[in-house]
């Protein structure tokens, strides 16, 4: 019989992708139908460990890029701001940030609470470790901070592995959990922007360029843009924001900002044009489109809030 696990959210039975012995007899010798799943085996193993890691990544970003913002006005409104931007205070609040975002995402996965706790432990023990060193002395706080990630990244790995055969733990999800959950690139984009709601600021005309080369980039490294046309299209939309941005770059000032804001705002319309998967993921053209107008609304409000 076949290992099940149960998601409350979906309702479904999801295959274990550990199989169960059976009594059935072992074949003597294998066959090229039985070998085939042996040797996709190994891949898709490592494909589920590499989109286990990618997920705790998003998760470690977004927690920082939540919580960070209201760190600094915790800090402020009760004066403890110099305290928390003490070199070995700071490393532990980003540990805590990104544990805070890993813990959500891994318990929204169904991982169970002994393997959230080892890899919050591979958050928070390669600062521990680098504080000793960090106090004597040896090593400076930007060595603090970098040997810590460059740490955390084997630790993480380490715990994935341990844990990528265990089944997960049933966990009954809301409705309104799961829709937001399947929203993320949104939610992520819309994360990526909370500290410039309190200090706006208009972007450089160059950042325009990143807006069409995304697209032929992703597009290249899939092989999505072979269809008809669809090299042409992406060239052109490049043309158009090169064109874009040199106007802005030669008019300077307050033209550019404005200019700068509209590349960014009519980018959206661009993604929702893609928003059908043919050249980019789906989640990408999501991810973008709510960047693009976040982006552009923030610039808006620093172009309408600095004196002329």
């Amino acid at each position: 019989m076949e290992n099940t696990r149960m998601y409350a959210d979906s309702l479904t039975a999801v295959p274990s992708p550990a199989p169960l012995p059976t009594d059935e007899p072992t074949p003597s010798a294998p066959t090229p139908t039985s070998a085939a799943p042996t040797a996709a085996a190994p891949a898709s193993s490592r494909r589920r460990l590499l989109w286990h890691l990618g997920e705790m990544a998003v998760a470690m970003v977004a927690g920082m890029l939540l919580l960070g913002p209201l760190w600094e006005l915790a800090g402020t409104a009760l004066g403890v701001g110099d305290a928390l931007a003490r070199p070995e205070v700071a490393a532990l609040v980003m540990a805590t940030n990104m544990t805070v975002g890993m813990t959500v995402g891994m318990r929204y996965r169904a991982h169970r609470w002994h393997a959230v706790g080892e890899m919050a432990a591979a958050m928070y023990v390669p600062f521990l470790l680098l504080l000793v060193p960090f106090w004597a002395g040896l090593i400076d706080a930007d060595a603090l901070m970098l040997g810590g990630h460059l740490l955390m990244i084997p630790a993480m790995v380490l715990v994935a592995l341990r844990h990528r055969h265990e089944a997960s733990a049933p966990v009954r999800r809301n409705r309104v959990v799961v829709a937001l959950a399947h929203r993320w690139p949104a939610g992520l984009a819309l994360l990526m922007t909370v500290d410039m709601w309190f200090d706006p600021s208009v972007l450089s005309p160059w950042t325009m360029l990143v807006l069409p080369g995304g697209y032929l980039v992703i597009g290249v490294a899939r092989r999505t843009l072979g269809g008809r046309g669809v090299l042409a299209t992406q060239l052109a939309g490049l043309a158009i924001w090169v064109a874009l941005t040199l106007v802005a770059v030669l008019a300077g000032g307050r033209t550019a900002a404005w200019l700068v804001a509209f590349g960014w705002l009519a980018h959206a319309g661009w993604d929702l044009a893609h928003r059908n998967g043919r050249v980019v993921p789906r989640g990408y053209a999501q991810f973008c489109v709510v960047l693009d107008v976040a982006l552009a609304a923030v610039m808006v409000l620093a172009i309408l809030t600095t004196d002329a």
